[in-house]
């Protein structure tokens, strides 16, 4: 969830906080993206021995919830920042669904992965990040299966009657949080890139130009958050 401010897409901006990314998610969103990333789970709707692609997988926590949601499910985890994924690899290490979890270095907008070889795919707290949104949109599109689910978790501008304490919480005690707990006053990067982001509606319609079909979304938390989901043309 939370990110320095440096050039989104970059690797390397992630590698720094890597050790304290966790405990920094867990403390800024009061625990609560715990429950987002279930709700990500849910929207995928995934049979018996599906294979996920997890998209900016970060230290593995989506990923580990598909696995222990779907014991028979494989998931394969790609993230772009080195320092992320050897935490991902020590976390999945200590737990027995991370036996079916593969993680992979790469970028989301060119996937080093064949067409359909998935039956679903995930990104959380990522797509934001990413320089080129609608094609990796596509990319995701070209490697999930047709009838196959694609599910975004992202943060969003807080809205409705508790929106402009969400939002102070967003725009200034979670910089300054981070900024304590990582020792760098770049989390001010933050809430610039919710700012930046596309609205809800205007995001969905980039995920149906990128070829998804019977696109919806569920506002989470005061709108704090969406889960955006779509399914493969």
């Amino acid at each position: 969830m939370t990110d320095p401010a440096v050039a989104p897409g970059s690797g390397a901006m992630f590698d720094g906080i890597a050790p304290r990314y966790d405990l920094l998610n867990r403390l800024i969103s009061l625990g609560i993206d715990q429950g987002w990333r279930r709700r990500t789970v849910d929207a995928l709707a995934l049979g018996d021995s599906a294979t996920v692609l997890d998209v900016a997988t970060g230290t593995g926590d989506l990923a580990l919830e598909i696995a222990r949601r779907h014991p028979s499910a494989r998931v394969v985890g790609l993230d772009p920042s080195r320092g992320m994924l050897e935490v991902a690899r020590a976390k999945l290490a200590t737990r027995a669904e991370g036996a079916r979890i593969e993680l992979v270095e790469g970028d989301a907008q060119s996937l080093p992965f064949p067409d359909a070889a998935f039956d679903a795919a995930t990104v959380a707290f990522g797509i934001r990040n990413v320089p080129d949104r609608p094609r990796a949109l596509a990319e995701l599109r070209r490697v999930v299966r047709p009838g196959g689910r694609l599910a975004v978790l992202e943060l969003s501008e807080p809205n409705g009657a508790l929106g402009p304490l969400t939002r102070f919480h967003v725009h200034n005690v979670v910089p300054f949080l981070g900024a304590l707990l990582s020792g760098s006053w770049e989390y001010r990067y933050l809430q610039r890139s919710i700012a930046a982001f596309p609205p809800p509606e205007a995001f969905m319609r980039l995920v149906e130009a990128a070829g998804w079909r019977r696109v919806e979304q569920a506002r989470l938390t005061f709108g704090a958050a969406y889960v955006h989901v779509g399914e493969a043309a």
